[in-house]
């Protein structure tokens, strides 16, 4: 499945070259008007008007299966506004968190984020990570200066359903990116019409892990929506740039992929490439140290139990809005691997996202792959590779380039080579492991901030 099919190169040539989409189409309706006016919508325009005591529901006509719960949540950072709530999908439900900028919210880009797996909540990015409060302990959350919310506004989304806090009424599910793609670009757009104080800011898709399989797909659903919103007379997104950590979007062992497909029975691949790690004791994701107790219940990382044990508080499930439903579990599990079992059924895993992102790179959305350096499981050996390979117009130039040195206070933060302008761009953070922010929080926020800025490294 990963070799490429000249069917394959042909839907790529012929969408590159006409622009047409390179995703499912979205269940929109364009019918009913060519131009949505007052008469039909009238949108949100502050998220003030949003209440603490209870869910506000928002919709769209255009968007007739979908709909968006939000309350306000004074939990985490006093010093902006938090809000949460659902996207609702007829019976599907995704869980979100909403942190609005530091700086100048009224001004500053939005980003959006989701942790990988796949299966694993995006509150392991939210209070491990990059989020504005941290728990890193028993003790509860504690202020992040480093938080991206430092110059953006945030979003954090457990996705797809199964995720976290979200999950599905009648066995619903989602197995594949292409499917939760969908949900994802239609929440998107259903919130910047809903409240215009947001609309025509940059918009970053950003994520780590399986989010290299996700994220092209997800900001490609978004630049194809736009063509229909723009139709129907409705500001289309501003899908600025995708920001990728320590990615799984391309396999560097693709010779071996016959192999695994063969004898994928036999779990040959994850023993004979995963299984001698393993028995070193090492953290795969972060080969510095030793893996702190077992990853099915810690990932590596006690943290993560925190975490679990935090978002299992009813009190806490209280503030958040989180719904009372026999599919949510009472104790928080920060990965559910019966999505990451659904995924795996449908083979998810071997479908390639490179060609989303030539197709994003050729129509000037611009990319950006992170990898901290002491990750083994997606290391930035073979993230270099691909990104290096990678079939688009400006290849020869980025591949051409140099690896070079980037600095933070006078110092070395990493590697990095860019082409067209930082277009597309390639960064190492020095010392970080498999989640960037949590290693070394102050490099990825300058990072980020330069990227946001377009400020070369």
């Amino acid at each position: 499945m990963f070799t490429r099919t000249l069917a394959l190169l042909a839907l790529i040539s012929e969408a590159l070259a006409s622009q047409v989409p390179l995703t499912p189409s979205l269940n929109v309706n364009a019918s009913t008007s060519k131009t949505w006016t007052s008469q039909f919508f009238t949108p949100l325009e502050s998220l003030s008007y949003v209440k603490d005591s209870g869910f506000s529901v928002l919709g769209h006509p255009f968007f007739p299966k979908h709909s968006v719960r939000i309350k306000k949540s004074d939990f985490c950072d006093s010093t902006v506004n938090a809000y949460t709530g659902y996207i609702d999908i007829e019976a599907r439900h995704l869980f979100f968190y909403f942190f609005e900028s530091r700086s100048d919210p009224d001004k500053d880009d939005v980003i959006f984020w989701t942790n990988g797996g796949p299966g694993c909540s995006s509150s392991l990015g939210l209070f491990m990570e990059l989020g504005p409060c941290r728990v890193l302990d028993d003790d509860g959350p504690k202020f992040h200066p480093e938080s991206w919310n430092t110059n953006a506004n945030v979003f954090f989304i457990d996705q797809p359903i199964g995720v976290g806090f979200s999950y599905a009424e009648y066995g619903e599910s989602v197995s594949t990116t292409e499917e939760a793609a969908k949900d994802v670009a239609a929440f998107v757009a259903i919130f910047f019409e809903n409240f215009s104080r947001f609309k025509g800011r940059g918009f970053h898709m950003a994520g780590e892990s399986y989010g290299g399989r996700y994220l092209p797909l997800f900001a490609s659903a978004v630049y194809d929506q736009n063509s229909a919103l723009i139709e129907a007379g409705i500001t289309p997104i501003n899908l600025t740039s995708v920001m990728i950590g320590n990615g799984m979007t391309d396999f560097y062992t693709m010779k071996v992929i016959p192999r695994c497909q063969k004898w994928l029975p036999s779990n040959f691949c994850n023993t004979m490439l995963y299984s001698p790690f393993e028995a070193t004791g090492m953290n795969p994701y972060d080969i510095s140290v030793p893996c702190n107790g077992s990853i099915e219940e810690t990932l590596c990382y006690p943290v993560t139990v925190s975490i679990s044990n935090f978002l299992s508080q009813p009190p806490i499930r209280a503030q958040l809005g989180v719904d009372t439903h026999p599919e949510i579990p009472v104790n928080f599990s920060a990965c559910n691997p019966n999505v990451g079992a659904a995924f795996d059924g449908t083979q998810d895993i071997l479908h390639s996202s490179r060609d989303y992102v030539t197709a994003l790179l050729e129509r000037e959305v611009r990319v950006l792959i992170y990898v901290g350096s002491y990750d083994w499981i997606c290391n930035w050996v073979g993230n270099e590779q691909w990104s290096r390979e990678l079939e688009w117009s400006g290849q020869e130039e980025f591949a051409s380039q140099e690896l070079r040195e980037w600095m933070l206070a006078g110092k070395k933060a990493g590697i990095t080579r860019s082409a067209r302008g930082g277009l597309f761009t390639f960064a190492t953070v020095q010392g970080a492991g498999h989640m960037v922010p949590y290693n070394k929080p102050k490099e990825a926020l300058a990072l980020v901030q330069r990227w946001i800025a377009r400020e070369e490294l």
